[in-house]
């Protein structure tokens, strides 16, 4: 008979360079609002998945995508502005 050993330090197991670092942190902090805008579309379209879009539905998911779109487009100016020398835009 063979003896069962746990693998929970394995799975469990804290290493420092796990964590975010502060720049990947920024990172998502500044992605955040497209991160919210995604949510929601998400949440816009799973309401239809069972059952027929009403107008209300279709209106709903159509102003997601359009948050969804301004948003990509803010991240890219915002990340073009960031990334430009001496901050000059």
């Amino acid at each position: 008979m063979s003896n069962i050993v746990t693998v929970q330090d394995a799975v469990t197991a804290f290493e420092p360079w796990m964590e975010p670092t502060s720049a990947e942190l920024d990172a998502i902090e500044q992605e955040m609002p497209l991160i919210l805008a995604d949510v929601d579309l998400l949440d816009a379209q799973i309401i239809t998945l069972d059952r027929a879009p009403t107008e209300l539905d279709t209106r709903r998911i159509r102003r997601a995508r359009r948050r969804v779109l301004a948003e990509r487009a803010a991240l890219a100016e915002r990340t073009a502005t960031a990334s430009l020398p001496g901050g000059a835009a």
